[in-house]
């Protein structure tokens, strides 16, 4: 089984993700953030991964530091859990409807971490979270998880369902890419090394 478990904690934020990559979509989450919980709950059971999160930080300022560092420590989990990407399909491509909005995610588990965020809704908010931050997430799990990721969103007018289907194509797109393949015999590059 690919897991891994990993803890940061600094000044503004206490968070420890645990990750099993063979999973069944499992979680238990705590970010303190119910909207969050939300998406990456979908994101586990469409993603078939198993996830445990504890996450709080220093809301009262706002929720930046929190998304933020929640990304890179979900980015390292993903990272450590793969190990060194043996037979795995490596690429991952998932586009999800969510009733009125469509999004594709695309992903490359290569080693270069590259963020490509083509999602129009820039301001608004869901409760009191800023939508904005969740580029900031996403370009922090890109950097630590080391994954090239491409997010599209094609149309949308709901907030909610834009991120829902944003957060059900990454866990479906991830699926496909950490999926091992049995033809594959060794790591998945001509190069030699992800």
């Amino acid at each position: 089984m690919r897991k891994a478990k990993v803890d940061r904690k600094t000044k503004e934020t206490d968070i420890v993700v645990e990750i099993n990559l063979d999973g069944k979509g499992k979680c238990e989450l705590d970010t303190s953030i119910p909207f969050v919980d939300h998406m990456l709950s979908l994101m586990s059971l469409h993603g078939l991964l198993d996830l445990k999160i504890k996450a709080k930080g220093d809301v009262e300022v706002d929720y930046h530091h929190l998304l933020e560092d929640l990304g890179i420590v979900f980015g390292e989990a993903l990272k450590k859990a793969l190990g060194d990407k043996k037979g795995a399909r490596r690429y991952g491509d998932a586009t999800i409807p969510m009733d009125e909005s469509l999004a594709q995610v695309v992903i490359d588990l290569s080693g270069r971490p590259y963020l490509i965020y083509k999602v129009k809704v820039s301001t608004g908010t869901l409760r009191d979270l800023e939508v904005s931050l969740f580029e900031d997430f996403f370009r922090a799990l890109s950097n630590h998880g080391q994954m090239n990721l491409h997010i599209r969103l094609h149309y949308g007018r709901d907030l909610h369902h834009i991120y829902e289907a944003i957060f059900k194509a990454f866990g479906r797109a991830l699926r496909d890419a950490v999926s091992i393949d049995p033809r594959i015999k060794g790591i998945p590059t001509t190069k030699g090394t992800l």
